[in-house]
């Protein structure tokens, strides 16, 4: 009986658009309690995930008698069928892959809450779930090494044969009895690729990583982001494909399978001046459906002060000065002044002048540090000029 539905799910998942799916059982995953927990004794986790360790292990503290665990996976596209029309003088900041189209979480759920229906239909018992996407309790990579829909690679992604990393992972607790699938071992051999380029030596070289170190985090907190992070993030607002990008499984990988996941070029690679004033209003109607949106427009618009930095767009100057001048925001004052250091040499006595009545003025402490830091910066280069000469 349950062999014959487990048939009739893995086909119907085909007919709604599931590139992956796999069984295993609801048992506890007790492997991972001691990493967990050394994880957030050492600092390494975010914030982001789960906060109940327990939860996140034992599918029974969340679930009344779960007897498996159904992982489904989608993949999404890697590369842009056009790219942004090209405007002279204007520089242009990325969001990362897994945020293109429309946010993953809800076409996820969409194809999760269409199979546990059909499942419903069909079923000649009455049967429970609990489906979860990204952010419930369980941890999607390991439901889905387990469940046989790929394996955890050395950078703490699941990997698959057919689609390699770029896939979006979903899953449903359900208190019928499926034969498991077989779990998949990790292929990653010898290779060291993603520990080896990451920027910030993020990964621990065994599937976990320092979560704070992560440029993909970085570029989601809204405070100031700390400077050694700064010039790493390049040009990107939202999110770190690097990881990825070196994988050996992930060469040649582009699927376009889902409509709704086809990105807008003008949109997952904006042109970063408007940012720095963009209403909400535009915010939410531009960028919303963005999984990389769920921030709000402010983590954006830092990184969006901050890719202006490290682009050293000179045009740029006097939307960061108004930054600097006029945002009530003390991240994004902070932030515009650090641009501004990154793009102007110190020989501007106008400009060393502005900064010196900004703080004056500036009453935030952590924004008077960056203003100090760029006027510093500038002495230090006047006096070196001046031994030159």
């Amino acid at each position: 009986m349950y062999a014959e539905l487990k048939q009739q799910i893995i086909k119907k998942s085909q007919e709604i658009g599931i590139d992956k799916i796999g069984f295993t059982t609801a048992a506890p995953f007790k492997h991972l309690e001691a990493s967990l927990t050394e994880q957030k004794e050492q600092g390494h986790t975010t914030g982001f995930e789960h906060p109940n360790i327990q939860e996140r292990i034992y599918p029974d503290k969340i679930f009344d008698q779960p007897r498996s665990i159904i992982s489904i996976a989608l993949a999404y596209p890697t590369k842009l069928a056009s790219q942004p029309k090209r405007i002279k003088g204007e520089k242009r900041g990325s969001f990362a892959r897994v945020s293109w189209g429309t946010d993953y979480h809800d076409i996820l759920r969409e194809r999760l809450d269409t199979l546990k229906n059909f499942i419903t239909d069909i079923s000649q018992q009455e049967v429970d779930f609990k489906p979860m996407v990204d952010t419930g309790e369980l941890i999607d990579v390991a439901v889905a090494q387990r469940a046989g829909v790929g394996f955890i690679g050395k950078n703490g992604l699941l990997i698959t044969e057919e689609f390699g990393s770029y896939v979006y992972l979903g899953e449903m607790i359900t208190n019928i009895p499926f034969e498991p699938d077989q779990p998949i071992e990790n292929k990653c051999g010898s290779c060291t690729r993603c520990i080896d380029l990451c920027p910030t030596q993020a990964l621990l070289g065994d599937g976990r990583m320092n979560g704070k170190k992560c440029l993909s985090y970085q570029t989601q907190t809204k405070e100031l982001m700390p400077k050694e992070y700064r010039k790493k993030i390049r040009t990107i607002i939202y999110g770190c494909d690097i990881c990825q990008e070196v994988c050996p499984f992930n060469k040649g990988k582009d699927f376009h399978f889902h409509p709704e996941m086809e990105p807008d070029p003008e949109i997952v690679k904006p042109l970063l001046k408007p940012l720095l004033t963009i209403s909400n209003k535009e915010f939410k109607q531009t960028y919303g459906h963005l999984s990389g949106s769920w921030r709000g427009k402010k983590p954006i618009q830092r990184n969006a002060i901050l890719a202006l930095g490290n682009s050293r767009d000179k045009s740029a100057i006097p939307n960061l000065l108004k930054c600097l001048a006029e945002d009530v925001r003390p991240v994004i004052r902070g932030s515009a002044a650090w641009a501004i250091g990154e793009i102007v040499n110190g020989n501007n006595e106008e400009l060393i002048l502005f900064f010196k009545k900004q703080l004056a003025q500036e009453k935030e402490e952590e924004v008077r540090l960056e203003i100090q830091a760029v006027l510093q910066n500038w002495q230090k280069e006047r006096e070196k000029n001046d031994e030159i000469e």
